[in-house]
Parts: structure tokens; sequence; C-alpha cells
């Protein structure tokens, strides 16, 4: 295990827990977080991935750490004897960094799980089918409302949720507006106090997030809310509760359902599909795809607000715009250039 923060946590409590994974070592720079770990679970720990590579080869490495550190300590957990590896979300801290860790992932021909919990939760996964049997027709837009979190720490399950939903429809272009009025920090992260982000896909679905400190959720009592609106349908849930409300032809009046919730943890449940793509030596790179699918989307929506543009994907295109004078919402001068909307 690389890392002993939250994330390397929920790893940690699910290796244990899981009968398919010994946990051998941990590592972790703060002195404070391997004391804790090495009390708690009675294993090895190190300052640095380095030593503990050295001391204790292993065929499966966790990487949890902060998302600039993923591709180096990938690399050098790679030159292992390796049979899969767990890469935290987002892959890297840009989406170049998060293609080259998977193309050399890939290259190994081993499995790599990204834990994305809400693909796991019983909830989800059912909405899921729902949605891709046509339950609510059409997908045609997804909202979603997050408070106390922000686009990359949060948004990026959201939006990874969403590309699937979407099943992979490649994105057309994102659009996002942030203040960053308050200089809020959350993870490591410079963030937005709020920030609302527009996605558009090639085959025209949206979708709508609003993010930040203190979003108004419009709906009592839930701190996230999605809802998924179709042709002939809506579907809203509530991010990890396991529950969600169904208006369909069949449930005219709206339904509740709330889906039992296994014991396994969403990372459990990650690590174990791990298990058994390395049983099967059978890779499957479709989650991580989707995962960097999302971290593409997170990374164009700061470019987004940054430059107050409209930004085409695939984000590789993207060149940065000169600065403009052109504020909408004033008076046109009838002169400087410009063009007439009456004659688009």
């Amino acid at each position: 295990m690389v890392g002993c923060g939250a994330g390397g946590t929920f790893s940690l409590d699910a290796l244990v827990t899981s009968d398919r994974f010994a946990l051998v070592a941990a590592c972790d720079q703060a002195e404070a977080a391997r004391q804790r770990v090495g009390d708690q679970y009675n294993v090895p720990t190190f300052a640095s991935h380095e030593a503990m590579f050295g001391e204790c080869p292993t065929d499966i490495v966790c990487v949890s750490t902060w998302a600039p550190s993923h591709g180096p300590i990938t690399l050098d957990a790679l030159a292992l004897p390796l049979t899969g590896i767990l890469v935290e979300k987002p892959l890297g801290d840009t989406t170049s960094a998060g293609r080259e860790l998977l193309d050399a992932i890939r290259t190994r021909s081993i499995p790599v799980c990204v834990p994305h919990g809400l693909l796991y939760l019983e909830h989800a996964a059912e909405i899921l089918r729902r949605v891709h049997n046509g339950e609510i027709g059409d997908l045609k837009l997804v909202e979603i409302q997050c408070t106390g979190w922000d686009i990359i720490n949060a948004g990026i399950h959201w939006l990874n949720y969403f590309v699937t939903l979407a099943l992979r429809d490649p994105i057309q272009y994102v659009m996002a507006q942030c203040d960053a009025s308050t200089r809020t920090y959350r993870d490591g992260m410079q963030v937005e106090t709020v920030g609302v982000t527009y996605a558009e896909t090639q085959s025209g679905v949206r979708v709508v997030m609003q993010t930040g400190d203190h979003v108004n959720v419009n709906r009592e009592g839930r701190d996230t809310l999605f809802r998924l609106v179709g042709t002939a349908g809506v579907i809203e849930f509530w991010g990890w509760q396991s529950a969600y409300h169904l208006v369909n032809a069949s449930c005219p009046g709206g339904t509740l359902f709330e889906p039992e919730r296994g014991p396994a943890s969403g990372h459990q449940r990650c690590l174990e599909l791990l298990a058994t793509q390395m049983d099967a030596r059978e890779p499957d790179y479709e989650i991580a795809e989707s995962s960097l699918a999302a971290l593409e989307m997170v990374e164009v929506a700061y470019l987004s607000a940054r430059h107050g543009v409209r930004v085409a994907l695939p984000l590789s295109a993207f060149v940065s715009p000169a600065a403009s004078d052109w504020q909408p919402g004033l008076p046109y001068s009838g002169s400087g250039g410009g063009r007439d909307g009456r004659r688009l």
C-alpha cells in the first residue's frame, strides 16, 4: 500500500476484509500515518515506496498518493513482478499524465482497478441497467448538485458516472464557470468556491453539474443530488445513499426503490473485481478508460473557467486563446470588428 491517507485507508480496510488478499506492507511520508497503520494492521511500514519495494516485493500494489505522484510511483511498481495494480482517481494530475500511466500498465498487460465506488453500489448499478434498458426513454439530461465538494475531488466521480450512463458517447465540448473568491483548497488542490460545469456529448446528451463550498441542493436533507431526465421518465438519486426515485410509464406516480446494500465496500468490490481479472488473466480497462474520460472533463472544465471559453474535445487540440475585450451584455459600439448575429 503506497499512501495511507483517506483513499489509502479505504483500500487498507478492503484488503484486510477480503479473503482474496493479504496485506504485507504499507508506506507513507508522514510518521503519524505510519504509526497508525503499523498499530492497526500489524504490518511493516516504510517512509518511501522505494524502500518498501526493495524489502517487500509483491504481486499487487495500491497507489493512493496525490495525483501528481501517481505516474512515477506506478512506473516504479511496474518494475516489480506485478499481476495487478490499483491506482486511485484521478489517474494523473493531467489527462496526458493519466494516459501515459494507463498506457504503461497496458504495455505490461496487467489488470488495473480505479476505485470509482459509485459504480459498484447496488442502487447505482441498478440505475445504470434501467437507463441502458430504456426505462426512461432516451437519456437527454443529467443534472448534478453537490455541496461541500468540488470538480476535481468529487466531481470526477460524478462525471465518471455520467460518461458511463451515456455509454462513453464522446464529449463534444465542456464549458464551465468557477468563482474563486474564498480561496478554498481541499485535499491539496486549489478549488472553486462554487462552480457550474456544462458539457454535451456528440449525440446531444447534456450534463449540468453544480459544485462548491455551499450549494443549495434543492431536495431537503440531501448534500448530493442526481436527476436523470429521459424522453419517457425521470430518475432521481442522492449519490452514495442506497435509494432512488423513478417516474415512468410503469411508475406514473413515482416509486422509491431502496436496494439492500451488501456488506462489501466499494473499494473491496473494486479490488475483488481486480482479483477476478487476475485469475482469468483477462485485463478489462473499461473503468480505467472511463476514469480517464472523466479526468479530461475535469481538466477541460478548469481550462474553460480560466480562459472564459467553450473548450472542444479532445483536449490535445486545445490552444490557449488570446485575451478578448468582447464583453457580452454591453452595447455594441459599431466598430472594432465582430459579426452580425442576425446574419449567421
